[in-house]
């Protein structure tokens, strides 16, 4: 064997392996589900069952009277995420959460374009997520109209067990 021949073949053999490596060693959605769901129970034996629902019960009770109507309404610290400062108004109707940002930004472009909703994305809490926001409001009352009035006016499918507003501090 010829130098010429012996570095063709040790081209195409590593070559072969390049490829071989970057096909197998992908990760796909069954892992990823896979990972999340032993991480949560992982998260959920920590705790206790029991305390868990009861925790997860506890986000979504209402604990405020507007109108006549009981509504989730929770006061917290948050900024808007990706559009102008000004857009952002005190009490904002809560349609999906998210931890990442790429689901939160594709959300909110989803409702812009499906529902013509002047949507954003807030980010903070004590959990730092991101909060797609479907309308934000000067008053409480609005907001709740606005809440209540949800699974008439989107097209899109609320992300959260039941929308709520957000008090922006």
């Amino acid at each position: 064997m010829n130098t010429k021949t012996l570095l063709r073949y040790i081209m195409a053999v590593a070559l072969l392996a390049t490829c071989v490596l970057a096909t197998s060693c992908h990760s796909n959605e069954q892992n990823y589900k896979a990972a999340y769901d032993k991480a949560m129970d992982k998260y959920k034996t920590g705790i206790g069952a029991e305390t868990y629902d009861r925790i997860q019960a506890e986000k979504v009770r209402p604990n405020t009277v507007i109108n006549g109507d009981s509504v989730r309404l929770v006061r917290m610290y948050a900024n808007v995420y990706d559009d102008s400062t000004t857009i952002a108004k005190p009490f904002n109707v809560v349609v999906a959460e998210f931890t990442q940002q790429f689901n939160a930004k594709t959300m909110r472009d989803r409702l812009r374009t499906e529902d013509h909703l002047p949507c954003y994305v807030l980010f903070g809490g004590n959990e730092r997520k991101y909060y797609v926001i479907a309308s934000g409001f000067d008053d409480k009352e609005s907001a709740a109209f606005f809440l209540k009035e949800t699974d008439k006016k989107l097209k899109t499918k609320v992300l959260v067990p039941r929308a709520w507003i957000l008090n922006r501090l």
